[in-house]
Parts: structure tokens; C-alpha cells; sequence
């Protein structure tokens, strides 16, 4: 090692977040391993941590997990000092929590990597100008040559065994409620991180509103949640969250304001809303001002998108049904990026205008968009459903459990007020088939258009 090379410079965190990464991703440790010297890490108890795990992988020719480190930790440490125990049993105890979350992780990897390979370099630099009188120009370029080739990426994917552990780890999806007690039971809790649900319905339907209900829910949970608008006004939507949050009338909020103010104040979530004119913001826009707010410290748990047909495409395309697949592609990978639910809702055509149920095959423009979506449930009123204020609601698409379902609806948009009620017999159950019906003819078009090409 270089003399007085370490990361003491970058400081107890950079460090502390360093030593997860190496025991929480196998394959970043396989790259840092081969360029890094324990003594580059400051601390004693985080030195000690990580020879754990290279005595492990040394041993047994696999990478340690979670589970296993609480072993080693509780019977294989007696020869440390115990102040040095003591600082390695808490960092395990921090980094296993919930709250030991990683900010700026590529950054992390990038800088140590870095650091590493530089070192290796300087060491074989001094070795080679001690082996310039008696050695061969090939000699020492091989030895050059060999330090920089060390800690390139050399992750060559899943292993299926050196990763055995990784797939017996249950993973979160961390749910957060449609605030629809019927859609949290079919779905596990609600839409989880890095997936994409749409509400699908005809123009004046109530699919804003819907979204509206579904961010509420969230910030009454205590959740952060960003509102993209591309058609209302800011003070528009807000307005939607005060009726839906307090349950007074929208055009009777005026007259409780400070009552208003009082409840919305105690609330522990936080909502931003944003307005973007139609088909002014593309969803790189979106991801812009997502990293924005990370960068002031906002912590995003649930983004929606009103509505992702009015975006505009990052790239243009031969096919305006391309452009809204790839539209939703992208959506779906930014939930993914901010590991957070993404909800966004899609117009129907003509054919919904009057449908009793509204399927995938009523979806505008394209409907292979809804086969990147986790899940879909569409709202259908007829003339006479909206004077009783009632509707229904189609399971279309369920990642997580059953879908083809349909669950009647309580709509009352004066307040922002909607209510999934319990199927009902007879009428429903016909709905319920017809639907189905729907749906698989919808899925054999889709098969048929494939195999002649027409979908690539």
C-alpha cells in the first residue's frame, strides 16, 4: 500500500456506506476486492468487518449474506479487542435497520474504485522503476498493464451459485394503500416500489379524481408525494386535495378556509404539486425534477402523473401508439430509478365512452402500453351512473393476485368522494363475464398481431 493512503479524506460515512455496499452486492465486491487494502479504511471495527467477509468468501467460495454475518458476529470475533466488538456488532445493528438506506450509491462505488485502482497503480509504478536496470521492457509493461486491469467490472451477471443466498431473501415491495380496503386485499397492500398502476377511463369519468383519492390516501399515511399535472391548473389540483383530505364540498371551500388550513397543517405527509403545459414535459423532465428535489433533501414516496398520454416523447417516432408505449416504458423505469410507486391514468377511446365495463381494448391510441403496467383498473359511468353518482370499476391488469374482477363504485365528484363497494350478484356477475370475454379476445389480438409481425 502507498504511504498514508486511506479515505480518511471522504470521512466515517463515505466509509461506513462503502462497507454495506461490499457485504449488501456481491459483485461490486468482487471488483473492490481486487484492488482494495483493508488499511485504506480508517476505522479499526470497519477493517475488522471486512476481513470477515473476505475470510468467508476465502473459505467457503461464496459471498456472505445478512443472516450469515449475525453468526459470525455472535461466536467468531473473540479475538478482537472489545471496544473493537462492540463498534462492529452496532454498525451490523445500523445497517441492518430500515433506516440505513444509501444515498448517492454509484458515486460511492465510483470514488472508491477510484481511489483503489490508483493506488495499485502508484505500487506498481515504484515497483517498476526499481526493476528499470534489471529487467525486461515487457516485464514491467505487464506489470503496469496487470494493475490496470485490476478493478474493472468484472460482473458477468447472477450467479447461480456464488448468489444462492440473494434469492431466499424476501424482498419488500413496500406498499403503500389505495386507501380502497377491496383493491389493498387483491393487490397486498397497494402499489409497491418501482411499479406502475393506471387508472383507465373516458374523458369527464373521473380519472383525476381517482389519482387525486390515491395521493390523499398517501399524504394522510404520512407519505411524500410529487403530483404532476399536464392539464389542470396547480391551484386546481390542490383545491382536489383539500375537498378529498377534509370532505367539504369544492365549491363550498372557500367558506372553510381556516378550517381547512387547521387540518391540512396536521398533517405528518407532504405533497408537491407541479404543472407542466400539455405536451411541454417529457418524462426525462419528470426525472430533472425528481433529482431536484433529492438534492434538497426530499424523501419522493410516491410520484403521480396526470396524465402520462399527454407527455411528451423523449424521442419521436414513426407511430404515435410507439411513442405512448415507450412513454409508459419509461414511466415505469422511473419508478424503478426512485424506488417508488408511480400511478397514472390513460383515456379511453370512443368505444368507452357508453361501455357498462371498460377493458384493456378501449384503451386510446395503443393498448400493448397497458403490458408494461403492474396494474390497471378502469372506471366506467354511463349518463345514468353519474346522476346517482355510482360506476364501476374493472380489475384489468393484477401483477400481484386475481384481476377480471369488477367491484361497484360510489362516485361523488362534488367532494372528491370514492368508494369501491362489495360485488354484488346477478347484474354484476354478467358484467363480470362479458369482461372477461373482452379481455381474452383482447389478448388473442394481441397474439395474432405478433405473429404476423405487426407488433415488434
Amino acid at each position: 500500500m502507498t504511504k498514508n493512503a486511506s479515505f480518511g479524506k471522504y470521512g466515517k460515512k463515505f466509509q461506513e456506506n462503502l462497507v454495506q455496499l461490499i457485504l449488501n452486492e456481491r459483485p461490486f465486491a468482487d471488483q473492490i476486492f481486487e484492488v482494495l487494502d483493508t488499511n485504506f479504511l480508517e476505522l479499526k471495527y470497519l477493517q475488522s468487518f471486512v476481513k470477515l467477509i473476505i475470510n468467508y468468501r476465502d473459505k467457503y467460495k461464496s459471498h456472505p449474506s445478512q443472516d450469515t454475518m449475525i453468526t459470525i458476529l455472535r461466536a467468531e470475533i473473540d479475538d478482537e479487542d472489545e471496544l473493537v466488538q462492540k463498534h462492529m456488532r452496532d454498525y451490523f445493528t445500523r445497517i441492518c435497520s430500515s433506516e440505513s438506506s444509501i444515498e448517492g450509491v454509484e458515486h460511492i462505488k465510483e470514488v472508491a474504485l477510484d481511489f483503489c485502482k490508483k493506488q495499485k497503480l502508484k505500487e506498481a509504478m515504484i515497483e517498476s522503476v526499481k526493476l528499470i536496470q534489471s529487467s525486461s521492457y515487457e516485464e514491467i509493461s505487464k506489470i503496469i498493464n496487470d494493475a490496470l486491469k485490476l478493478g474493472l467490472d468484472n460482473n458477468i451477471g447472477y450467479d447461480y451459485l456464488k448468489d444462492f443466498e440473494e434469492r431466499f431473501i424476501i424482498k419488500s415491495r413496500n406498499p403503500i394503500t389505495t386507501g380502497w380496503k377491496l383493491l389493498d386485499k387483491i393487490t397486498h397492500g397497494g402499489l409497491g416500489r418501482g411499479e406502475l398502476g393506471v387508472v383507465i377511463a373516458p374523458t369527464g369519468a373521473g380519472k383525476s379524481m381517482a389519482l387525486v383519492h390515491l395521493g390523499a390516501q398517501a399524504v394522510m399515511e404520512g407519505l411524500t408525494v410529487v403530483h404532476y399535472t399536464l392539464e389542470l391548473q396547480e391551484t386546481v389540483v390542490a383545491t382536489r386535495y383539500d375537498s378529498c383530505i377534509t370532505g367539504y364540498n369544492l365549491d363550498e371551500l372557500y367558506k372553510y378556509k381556516e378550517e381547512i388550513l387547521e387540518k391540512i397543517k396536521s398533517l405528518d405527509g407532504k405533497l408537491i404539486i407541479k404543472e407542466y403545459p400539455t405536451k411541454s414535459a417529457s418524462t426525462q423532465t419528470i426525472c430533472n425534477h425528481l433529482e431536484k428535489l433529492k438534492r434538497r433533501g426530499e424523501n419522493i414516496d410516491m410520484i403521480i402523473v396526470d396524465y402520462g398520454d399527454l407527455l411528451r416523447p423523449v424521442r419521436y417516432l414513426k407511430e404515435r401508439r410507439n411513442e405512448l408505449e415507450s412513454i409508459y416504458e419509461e414511466l415505469r423505469g422511473t419508478a424503478q430509478i426512485f424506488e417508488c410507486p408511480i400511478w397514472t391514468a390513460s383515456q379511453t377511446n370512443r368505444s368507452g365512452l357508453n361501455a357498462e365495463v371498460i377493458t384493456m381494448e378501449s384503451i386510446s391510441e395503443a393498448f400493448n402500453k397497458c403490458f408494461v403496467a403492474d396494474f390497471i383498473f378502469t372506471i366506467s359511468r354511463t349518463i345514468e351512473d353519474k346522476s346517482n353518482n355510482e360506476g364501476r370499476a374493472y380489475i384489468a391488469k393484477n401483477r400481484n393476485g386475481p384481476d377480471g374482477i369488477v367491484f361497484p363504485i360510489f362516485m361523488d365528484t362534488k367532494n372528491v368522494k370514492i368508494k369501491m363497494l362489495p360485488q354484488t350478484n346477478g347484474a354484476a356477475q354478467a358484467v363480470v363475464k362479458t369482461a372477461k370475454q373482452q379481455a381474452d379476445t383482447l389478448k388473442e389480438k394481441y397474439k395474432n398481431f405478433k405473429n404476423k409481425g405487426k407488433i415488434t
